[in-house]
């Protein structure tokens, strides 16, 4: 028997996965999340969103989640998928890349909250950084000396 083949970073991607769908806060949501309902995104939205940021200028997860939480009408857009979400189209962006692709989503352009850098994206916060400082970014060390966060990401950020 062989063996099956794994799903592409492109495929979960395009996979909605009966997504999205808004769902009410429920009482172990409510102590971290308080009240109201939470959007859960379908991947390519978060994607869609992660593509408007144009070179030079950044976004937050949190701010594609208060996007997403607007679109749909809903209190908050959910931290885990849209984060587990941004992570899928980062790494199909760098599949896409190796198959000499052109049109890719910039995540490294979508930060963490605080501006921080994502360690989880392809090749880690240095590879962030170093695509971030082409395009004009200054990047904050840790205590570690390792990239850290985006120096007033502030000023760059993109209303979405």
């Amino acid at each position: 028997m062989g063996k099956a083949l794994r799903t592409s970073w492109q495929e979960r991607l395009a996979d909605s996965k009966d997504l999205p769908k808004v769902v009410e806060i429920n009482d172990r949501m409510s102590q971290r999340w308080g009240t109201g309902t939470c959007v859960i995104p379908a991947p390519k939205e978060v994607d869609e969103l992660m593509r408007k940021v144009p070179r030079g200028k950044v976004t937050t997860i949190n701010d594609i989640r208060a996007a997403l939480a607007r679109r749909h009408g809903a209190t908050i857009g959910c931290p885990i998928t849209t984060g587990i979400f941004a992570g899928v189209a980062a790494k199909a962006a760098e599949e896409a890349k190796s198959e000499g692709k052109k049109d890719l989503t910039p995540y490294w352009r979508t930060l963490k909250s605080g501006g921080e850098l994502n360690p989880k994206y392809p090749g880690g916060a240095e590879a962030q950084a170093a695509r971030l400082k082409d395009e004009g970014h200054a990047i904050e060390l840790g205590r570690d000396k390792r990239p850290k966060r985006v120096k007033d990401f502030r000023k760059s950020l993109i209303k979405l």
